[in-house]
């Protein structure tokens, strides 16, 4: 929306940023539908596997809620809920946490283990298909640097 007024206290877009703002959108929808089809394919959605590799990361497969939340980005109740249902599965359950009386552990239980290593192969695959394997080196060396810029927690640069 171009509608550079002359007092307005709005730095409205240029045609040349809104057009890779709306290019930005429209690749970030595009490869979250093509690999969310991918890992549907394999009964999984995509936040049933970033709750399973995010809890691989961790040497025993376990995390409190709060830190877990932390790291996807989440709230603890939308990750509480979603752990409900995977727990439905068999493919998470939930421990008392001995650090603290009120919140409780998320553990990675076998059959969210094998669930995870039966599904990687796959999506790995299926980022390479439509990510990695779409872009050359400089592509993805820049493609990474632009994600780390964009996903630290830190000040914008000030105006120009």
């Amino acid at each position: 929306m171009s509608t550079n007024q002359p007092d307005s206290p709005v730095e409205w877009l240029s045609a040349a940023e809104e057009s890779t703002w709306r290019a930005y959108l429209r690749m970030v929808t595009a490869v979250q539908v093509r690999t969310a089809r991918d890992l549907a394919g394999l009964g999984l959605s995509e936040p049933d596997y970033e709750v399973l590799s995010t809890l691989s990361e961790r040497p025993d497969g376990t995390s409190t809620l709060h830190e877990q939340a932390d790291k996807m980005g989440w709230s603890r109740s939308r990750l509480s809920r979603h752990a409900s249902r995977m727990e439905a599965r068999d493919l998470v359950r939930r421990a008392p946490d001995p650090a603290d009386g009120r919140g409780c552990l998320l553990v990675l239980t076998p059959t969210g283990w094998d669930t995870l290593r039966d599904a990687a192969p796959s999506h790995v695959a299926s980022v390479r298909r439509h990510v990695v394997d779409r872009l050359d080196p400089e592509e993805l060396a820049t493609l990474g640097a632009i994600a780390r810029k964009l996903a630290a927690d830190g000040p914008a640069p000030p105006a120009a």
